[in-house]
């Protein structure tokens, strides 16, 4: 028998404590599960399925649905009541999955099938375009440009195909694919034969005429608008890599006979050029690009060409292009017929951040009384949203210049002001102090408080320093190439955001040269300039971003009011952690939202790979389905006849920058039959 202790507690006591706790434990642990298996049945038990008549036909023409981008397919089969029903119909594999080769960590499928004639056709990463049977996914055919996926490029996709004409009745059908290699492709819809009259062979060289072209630096990622029987093409140049790198000029071409018919340089060339009074003369003729790397809106009733342009060169350092450096950063709407500026809006002066206009500028009406204004709406990486008269560019919700913080770094002149819209919000926090610092444990939110407190931090536009900087929101944004949709019924844009920090630090030439590859920095060298670059996102000692969670959200504007309808975290911590714990922190995300007349919003484009549907009138999240790969792209919907399925389609190939699954998989939702 044991001797009693102090307090007259045995070790025989000791043991029962330990045994009634152990037997208490088990019963939390069995009371857990059986409850949570109770939610599991009761969340697993689906309504009954009914399928409305009717529902509409709709193909889905253009790369946002149509030439505007609005991202609505006017389509009711699948509604909020059914959507729960939905299942996979047909998976394509493309051929094209990039894990463990050398181009794993710059491969994306960004892909967005387009539907013309009862086909689907898309891209590959290396510019192939596939041709499928939309209701089955069986392959039709395959046009290969031959680019070797060994070959050296800045990026590594391609979001997508456009149709000409636009028209729904026409006796031939091209497509055309502008590739990571510079060529502008015209393909017979029919067969995807290159068609002989256009250019050379079906190709024409995109890589003329653009100042100091570098291969693999001057590419384009996004599909050529369609306006009249134009092809108007923009560019993606690589960043941060010297001041005299190619210009960023917009074309348009012949869409028969590949003739160049006019081409539009957002940096001045010459006195003629209107933006010219806006730059030192010497600095505009030697600086590249303020290009249109993402997609183009095209109004053809108005004549009009809306084009998003990006920073000039290089993106963090602007000594050597003083000024405002207008057209870059801007909303230009040009007139398509002969390339001339109508009107223009620039979203950031003399840009340090690479805050491009990443968006697709997507046209809408706005509600004023029983008045339907036509305008564009513009969403940027600094998490702004603009909307403009599409006619005149006057704003329909109030914008101001804001004072913003100096640069303290020799040689730079920031720009002292920036437009900040004053109805609509910003849908991303601005500032990032060390007491706003995030962590999982009070060790990693003490490091992150630490790393914050040694960067300059004076909210958004804090210029780049040699300090180093926070860059919040960081250059994935805000919103980016993803857009936005627009649902007319309920008169409302969707967009989603990312809210991760960055930070950014010029490090003087001679230091910059000495320094070999840093774990986890991009480097930038920033030819032509005092300073080299580093670029890292801010995360904490547990691999975790600084700023605090949600780290992704999907947002609802109303057209009519400007103001926030709607805010939900988008993406959990499944695909992130050891554990797949679906923690609601949101993720950064890459890719956008679609919309449909009965109510729904469609979107992929987290870090955990589902495809959701989410009620567009409120934001609750409706459905998910699982993914075998990152679905970073824009999905779209469709369907042939009034007897037919709806389809929901989307590309999950993953995206490795953003450090997503990769894969080869096009996938087609559908109901069931009842």
């Amino acid at each position: 028998m044991s001797k009693p202790r102090a307090g007259g507690i045995t070790d025989l006591d000791n043991k029962a404590r330990r045994r009634m706790w152990r037997r208490r434990f088990r019963n939390l642990i069995l009371l857990v599960a059986v409850v949570g298996g109770v939610y599991w049945w009761l969340g697993s038990i689906k309504p009954p399925l009914v399928i409305p008549t009717g529902g509409g036909v709709s193909d889905w023409r253009s790369y946002g649905g149509d030439p505007g981008g609005s991202r609505y397919a006017p389509l009711t089969q699948i509604t909020p009541g059914n959507v729960i029903h939905l299942e996979e119909a047909w998976v394509y594999r493309t051929g094209e999955d990039y894990t463990g080769t050398s181009r794993a960590g710059q491969a994306a499928f960004e892909a967005t099938p387009i539907l013309v004639d009862g086909t689907l056709y898309l891209s590959t990463q290396t510019s192939r375009v596939i041709a499928l049977d939309p209701e089955t996914g069986a392959e039709q055919w395959v046009y290969d440009p031959e680019i070797d996926p060994e070959t050296k490029t800045s990026e590594f996709t391609s979001r997508g195909v456009s149709a000409w004409p636009t028209s729904a009745e026409a006796e031939e059908r091209r497509i055309y694919v502008a590739t990571i290699d510079a060529r502008l492709i015209s393909l017979d819809a029919k067969t995807g034969v290159p068609s002989p009259d256009f250019g050379n062979n079906g190709v024409v060289d995109l890589s003329t005429r653009v100042g100091p072209y570098e291969e693999g630096d001057y590419l384009v990622t996004s599909p050529p608008a369609i306006i009249h029987d134009l092809v108007v093409v923009g560019s993606a140049i690589g960043d941060n890599r010297k001041v005299e790198s190619e210009r960023g000029v917009v074309r348009a071409f012949d869409a028969r006979s590949g003739v160049l018919k006019w081409s539009f340089d957002p940096i001045p060339h010459g006195p003629e050029h209107p933006a010219w009074n806006e730059w030192q003369p010497e600095q505009a003729l030697k600086t590249g690009g303020g290009n249109a790397w993402s997609i183009l809106s095209a109004d053809e009733e108005r004549d009009l060409v809306f084009v998003p342009t990006g920073s000039a060169s290089p993106d963090y350092f602007g000594g050597e292009r003083l000024g405002s450096n207008l057209y870059a950063n801007s909303l230009v709407a040009l007139k398509a017929s002969t390339g001339e500026v109508v009107w223009h809006f620039q979203i950031v002066h003399h840009d340090l951040w690479d805050y491009d206009v990443p968006s697709q500028p997507t046209l809408i009406e706005v509600a004023r009384g029983n008045e339907k204004i036509p305008a564009v709406v513009q969403a940027t990486k600094m998490g702004h949203v603009f909307f403009f008269n599409r006619e005149t560019g006057e704003a329909l919700f109030n914008i101001e210049e804001r004072p913003v913080p100096a640069s303290d770094v020799p040689g730079e002149e920031a720009w002292p002001t920036q437009p900040f819209p004053t109805v609509t919000p910003a849908l991303v926090p601005h500032n990032l102090k060390p007491e706003d610092a995030w962590g999982l444990t009070p060790w990693d939110r003490g490091a992150a408080r630490d790393r914050i407190a040694s960067l300059r931090s004076d909210g958004l536009f804090t210029p780049p320093s040699i300090q180093g900087s926070v860059h919040y929101p960081g250059v994935a944004g805000g919103t980016n190439w993803g857009s936005v949709a627009f649902d007319p019924e309920r008169e409302l844009v969707v967009m989603n955001t990312s809210r991760v920090a960055f930070a950014i630090t010029l490090r003087p030439r001679d230091e910059f040269a000495k320094e070999g590859r840093l774990p986890g920095v991009e480097r930038g060298p920033q030819e032509g300039t005092p300073y080299g670059m580093h670029r890292e996102p801010l995360l904490s000692p547990l691999g975790l971003p600084v700023s605090p969670p949600p780290w992704g959200t999907l947002v609802a504007v109303s057209t009519r009011t400007g103001k926030v309808a709607w805010e939900v975290t988008l993406g959990t911590a499944r695909d992130l952690a050891p554990v797949p714990l679906p923690i609601k922190w949101g993720t950064p995300n890459l890719g956008g939202p679609i919309v449909t007349e009965s109510g729904l919003t469609f979107i992929s484009a987290t870090m955990d790979y589902y495809l959701r549907a989410f009620d567009t009138a409120t934001g609750e999240e409706l459905w998910k389905g699982r993914l075998p790969a990152g679905g970073q792209a824009t999905p779209m919907s469709y369907r042939l006849s009034e007897d037919g399925k709806q389809y929901v389609v989307i590309c999950a190939g993953g995206h490795g920058r953003l450090g997503t699954k990769l894969g080869d998989y096009v996938i087609a939702y559908a109901l069931p039959d009842k």
